[in-house]
């Protein structure tokens, strides 16, 4: 399989990096805070034989430009707009994980979705923070996340042992390889900490929440959520976007974990919206 690169300029002296393989019906991967494009080497693989495949690489992310400016998810979610309009991607599926949701979200918010053929978001509720007892499905408690931003994204080291210790103990399900760790730690540092720490506020003083309602009652839209908060998630979707589709699977980073499982999840996500 030959993957080909792309690099699309999104603003003045800024370029994301974008794979792009295989013909048919687009689908787009946007990874999650800090991480890059090759994390998703399972879907290309699986899916370039039947679609259009682009992965990007978000600003400050992987191959794509390290800028201080942009590093937030308004911008993410305009980059997202030139990147398609530049390879002239039309009525793709669009697919976020974690705080890549966010950027589907942005770009619904500011574009509509005319040019949206589905919606898959991968572990990440519209509202990251909340004191509401109703809004139950959130990323976490406000002083652990408040402690995670002070004490771990303030220098290289930090954001090492943050990523290590999110990656063993919440994205996956079983005990990580040294090797996997490692691999998995580096596609985080591409991102320096000093932006990793601007992203990570970014995304937990967003709110989503009407987005995602739109989104589930204009397109066909599939959430795929970690089994650990299976449950909660479910009927919190079921409240705030009625019309989506819920799945559950692994843990955090379960489409690398259970690869084929989620692919398949998608599959026929893909197969039924026609």
């Amino acid at each position: 399989m030959t993957v080909r690169g792309k690099y699309v300029e999104v603003d003045t002296g800024v370029e994301l990096f974008v794979q792009v393989i295989g013909e048919g019906e687009p689908v787009v991967f946007v990874p999650g805070w800090t991480f890059t494009s090759e994390v998703y080497y399972q879907q290309v693989e699986k899916f370039s034989k039947t679609n259009r495949v682009l992965v990007v690489d978000p600003r400050s992310h992987g191959r794509s430009t390290v800028t201080m400016h942009g590093n937030d998810y308004v911008t993410h979610g305009t980059d997202l707009k030139k990147v398609l309009e530049t390879l002239d991607v039309k009525n793709p599926t669009l697919i976020g994980w974690s705080f890549g949701c966010l950027t589907l979200w942005e770009y619904g918010r500011q574009f509509g979705y005319e040019n949206v053929n589905g919606m898959v978001f991968v572990d990440m509720p519209p509202k990251s923070l909340s004191i509401k007892e109703e809004d139950d499905w959130v990323e976490g408690k406000l002083d652990d996340l408040a402690a995670a931003y002070t004490a771990y994204l303030r220098n290289s080291q930090g954001q090492r042992d943050f990523v290590s210790s999110y990656a063993s103990n919440v994205m996956v399900q079983r005990e990580l390889t040294e090797e996997e760790l490692n691999w998995i730690v580096e596609q985080s540092l591409h991102t320096p900490y000093y932006i990793a720490a601007s992203l990570f506020a970014s995304g937990l003083f967003s709110d989503y929440t009407e987005e995602a309602k739109n989104s589930s009652e204009q397109l066909p839209t599939l959430y795929i959520v970690a089994e650990h908060w299976g449950e909660t998630a479910t009927s919190y979707l079921k409240r705030v976007a009625p019309n989506s589709k819920v799945q559950v699977l692994g843990g955090h980073f379960m489409f690398w974990e259970h690869g084929d499982e989620f692919n398949r999840i998608v599959e026929g996500f893909l197969s039924e919206k026609g």
